[in-house]
């Protein structure tokens, strides 16, 4: 006698399955953090160097940059910034979205550091001097000329440099502002060419008891605003050598995803199209729980804030395949035992016990192949390999979980019993009817 209960346990888990997909599906792939690779940006790899001489390249040298080329890319607007540090001494920093890219490179490797000096180059004021995003573009109020304010969160130290600097001889009695001051640099030498170095040198006739210093030149807008933001963000603590960039236009990007989610749909459809021909109602459970692992696959990568890549797609469909080939093996020791006159019941439970150990053991190798790409890779080689982990994962769960659980309900049900062909198998082909 059939038991409809289990029937209908199966469809009301499909239903619950299907009614979550359908209302969550379209805010988790909005929710998909896209790679430059997919929605265009650049990728520039530095080498990190000791900014001073006698100075080591360390993790906690490492760290500080990162974090100072994090605050950088606040100022671009970049909402999903991948740095990352390679090796001992190199850095990489992907910035997925940018349109202005040249902006972007100069904001990320110009040193920043601000330097108020005397005529003798001697260090008076220099960034750690300012109060927290201290600098602002604004306009000269009596010349209307675009300037840099920035605001010291000592008036009193600052009104005893300048009662120094006043008492000076006319000629030496300047507060000269220098950004990125380097050994060999002298105002002497930089005062006798027609485009110095330093940003500006103002003469100091009494004593300035503010916290208010402009920067005066011939500034841009755009300029006073870059200014602005390389000093709120703060200077770098090395110094960075670009050794390697690559950069993807938006149209390309977009190209890109389209052509491989084309490719990848199809090659899914075509998998799903083999095994409900080959496999018939077990291979519409295959369908069913590959459809699931694919929403699973997606919702786990988004809880973990990755980024999506192409070569996180590829990973995607090949997770598919390790799901498909954990059926396959499944599937077809289940047809086995029914060839050789077991009944429905015994075929499911022998064959799912005896696939068991193959699956567990392929899936083991791929996550070990999976864990020294990501150990040792970098960048895309890593995307893709936390991809293939989370699909091998997840794919465990439905494919050899999630589908014996399905096929259970069925078989269990009685409803089975006797309809080989269900499964694919012909009467003739069995030794016991």
């Amino acid at each position: 006698m059939v038991k409809k209960g289990k029937i209908a346990l199966f469809f009301l888990i499909i239903a619950l399955f299907a009614s979550g997909i359908a209302y969550f599906a379209k805010p988790v792939v909005n929710d998909v953090s896209l790679g430059l690779d997919l929605q265009g940006g650049f990728e520039v790899l530095y080498e990190v160097e000791p900014m001073n001489e006698g100075d080591e390249i360390n993790q906690d040298s490492l760290l500080a940059t990162t974090t100072a080329l994090n605050e950088r890319v606040n100022t671009i607007g970049v909402s999903e910034p991948n740095i990352q540090i390679e090796g001992e001494n190199r850095i990489r920093v992907q910035l997925a979205g940018v349109e202005d890219q040249e902006t972007a490179r100069d904001i990320l490797a110009t040193g920043a550091e601000l330097t108020i000096r005397d005529v003798d180059d001697n260090v008076l004021l220099d960034g750690s001097d300012l109060t927290q995003n201290g600098a602002s573009a604004s306009v000269h109020p009596e010349k209307n000329q675009p300037i840099v304010t920035l605001t010291l969160n000592d008036a009193d130290k600052f009104g005893e440099i300048t009662r120094e600097i006043s008492e000076r001889p006319l000629g030496e009695n300047l507060l000269v502002i220098w950004l990125d001051f380097e050994e060999g640099d002298s105002f002497a030498e930089e005062s006798k060419k027609q485009d110095p170095k330093y940003m500006s040198a103002a003469s100091v006739n009494a004593p300035l008891h503010t916290r208010d210093v402009m920067i005066e030149g011939n500034f841009t807008t755009e300029e006073t605003r870059f200014l602005a933001e390389i000093l709120n963000a703060g200077a770098l603590p090395v110094e960075l050598n670009e050794i390697y960039s690559t950069s993807v236009g938006a149209s390309l990007g977009e190209k890109a995803m389209n052509q491989t989610i084309f490719a990848g749909s199809l090659g899914v459809a075509l998998i799903f199209l083999y095994m409900v021909v080959y496999y018939r109602f077990p291979g519409i459970i295959a369908v069913i729980t590959l459809s699931i692992y694919t929403f699973l696959v997606l919702v786990v990568f988004n809880a973990m804030n990755a980024v999506l890549t192409l070569p996180g797609i590829a990973a995607l469909v090949l997770g598919v395949g390790m799901a498909v080939d954990a059926n396959i093996i499944t599937y077809e020791r289940i047809k086995e035992e029914i060839k050789s006159g077991k009944s429905i019941l015994s075929a499911f439970k022998v064959g799912s016990r005896r696939s068991f150990a193959t699956i567990f053991d392929a899936n083991i190798t791929t996550l070990i192949a999976a864990g020294v790409m990501f150990y040792f890779g970098t960048s895309s080689v890593q995307g893709f390999a936390v991809m293939l982990i989370i699909s091998i994962l997840v794919s465990f769960l439905t494919a050899v979980y999630g589908s014996r659980v399905l096929l259970g309900l069925w078989v269990n049900s009685k409803f089975l019993n006797k309809r080989p062909g269900w499964f694919g198998v012909k009467r003739g082909e069995i030794d016991e009817l």
